[in-house]
């Protein structure tokens, strides 16, 4: 699974690599080394223009765009919010039959700009966390947009979820489970408004996989209020846990 992840590209320099619009009205965060779960974190969509009254002009060009959205999926049915807090990943093997997933996975399909993601990795009773990072790494999501219906006058919420498959390749040997992976020539088939079946999408990039660097970090990635460039660093065998243990000791 994906259940945090680094994301420090400012928005300008997501809007080169993504040709992107900024549509994030100044909301978006910058050096954030650890994105967790009801945080807002910048996306990429690629939508048709709207007129003045909201109408879709299906015959306009498409436009990518940097939007601002919570991490935490929201389905448009869903009476609470707080739905979202388990919904922050999607399976690949069954979004295109659960309710709560099939829809945006049709029309509502993001990307999600990362450094990279983290994984811990099981060591008898212990779990050694890793980073596993490359270049231009986006992850494939997708979004909704819910509006409560007790607060008609409220902005809608708009949320995400980060698709995952099977680990392949090296990633096996951390977790069983991987973020999907989207490489650049797949971006504008993954963000297509009008490109309903993406099923061939679904499976993971090897050759991308087969690059990415598998660094063991510091246990203080562990604590989500510990935000800092120290904890993508490299550490040796057994640096983690000592790093933990000085961490705790009191000021």
């Amino acid at each position: 699974m994906c259940g945090r992840y680094s994301a420090t590209k400012n928005p300008a320099a997501l809007v080169q690599e993504f040709d992107a619009v900024d549509e994030t009205g100044g909301q978006a965060r910058e050096n954030d080394y650890n994105v967790a779960p009801t945080k807002n974190v910048v996306t990429v969509v690629q939508r048709h223009p709207r007129d003045a009254e909201g109408t879709v002009l299906d015959e306009e060009p498409a436009v990518r765009s940097l939007r601002v959205m919570r991490w935490g999926l929201v389905p448009f049915w869903a009476k609470d919010p707080s739905v979202g807090n388990r919904m922050i990943n999607t399976r690949a093997e069954t979004a295109t039959e659960k309710p709560a997933f099939k829809r945006a996975l049709a029309k509502r399909r993001c990307l999600v700009p990362a450094d990279g993601w983290y994984e811990w990795r099981r060591a008898g009773k212990q779990k050694e966390p890793f980073f596993m990072t490359g270049e231009d790494l986006a992850f494939a999501g997708i979004w909704e947009s819910w509006r409560d219906k007790k607060n008609e006058d409220a902005e809608p919420l708009i949320t995400f979820s980060i698709i995952t498959t099977e680990a392949i390749g090296r990633l096996t040997d951390i977790h069983d489970r991987m973020p999907l992976l989207m490489t650049k020539d797949r971006w504008n088939a993954w963000l297509d408004p009008d490109r309903d079946e993406v099923g061939e999408l679904l499976t993971p990039p090897r050759d991308l996989v087969d690059t990415l660097e598998l660094r063991p970090v510091s246990d203080k990635v562990n604590n989500v209020r510990n935000n800092g460039a120290e904890l993508v660093e490299r550490v040796e065998a057994g640096q983690a846990d000592l790093d933990e243990a000085l961490f705790e000791l009191p000021k």
